[in-house]
Order: structure tokens, then C-alpha cells, then sequence
């Protein structure tokens, strides 16, 4: 079994050094009738950030299995500029606006890696 990795910001992380990195995540309640086209207009953001962005790595959307119009995407990114470069496009607000467009509501962040566990 794999062990639980932590990332303490104190002291020396050499160890999972090469884990640490950014991500952006996003927790969407889609207004209900929308989630086919939410996930479209998600799939169309993040081929674009693929196309864009270098240090992109790989998104996910997931989809609450008791409430369907809930979803939380995840995007993974090699460093904080990567990520920052991604955010601070000028075409970013019209991608990212397409999808919260057909939202009641949401919440975003930039996140780095606290801990992993693999099998």
C-alpha cells in the first residue's frame, strides 16, 4: 500500500516535491433543465484552457448522484503561473462566464496539494 503523503508548508517537502502542484476547482449548482448543455459549455472551456494552456494537465467533472444539477470540476496545473496565466487571459471571463451563465450558483478557488493517497 502506498503512503498517505502530506505537504506541510514548513518544513523541507522534497519528498513530494515533485506532487506539489496548483489547482483550480469549481462547485457548480446548474439551474435545473441545464445540465446538458452546462456540461457542454464545460467540455468547449476546458478543450479551449487544453489548446491555450501548457501547463495544463487534466480537468474532471463530476456530477452529485443526489443532486443532478450539482457538479465540482477540478483542473490540475503544473505551477501557480500556469494557472495564474490561465485565469488572467482576456478570454477567460466569456469562457468561464458561458458556464456559470446557466447556474444558480457558484464558488471557485485556487487550491495547491495539502496531501495525496494512492493504491
Amino acid at each position: 500500500m502506498a503512503p498517505a503523503n502530506q505537504v506541510d508548508p514548513g518544513e523541507d517537502n522534497t519528498a513530494v516535491a515533485n506532487q506539489v502542484r496548483d489547482f483550480a476547482s469549481g462547485d457548480w449548482q446548474v439551474s435545473n433543465g441545464k445540465e446538458g448543455e452546462f456540461v457542454k459549455r464545460w467540455i468547449e472551456f476546458l478543450e479551449w484552457t487544453r489548446e491555450l494552456s501548457p501547463g495544463f494537465i487534466r480537468a474532471l467533472l463530476i456530477q452529485d448522484l443526489k443532486d443532478p444539477a450539482h457538479y465540482v470540476s477540478l483542473s490540475d496545473w503544473k505551477d501557480v503561473d500556469s494557472r495564474s496565466a490561465w485565469q488572467s487571459n482576456p478570454v477567460f471571463p466569456e469562457k468561464f462566464g458561458a458556464c456559470k451563465a446557466l447556474c444558480d450558483d457558484i464558488h471557485s478557488g485556487s487550491f495547491q496539494l495539502a496531501a495525496s493517497i494512492e493504491a
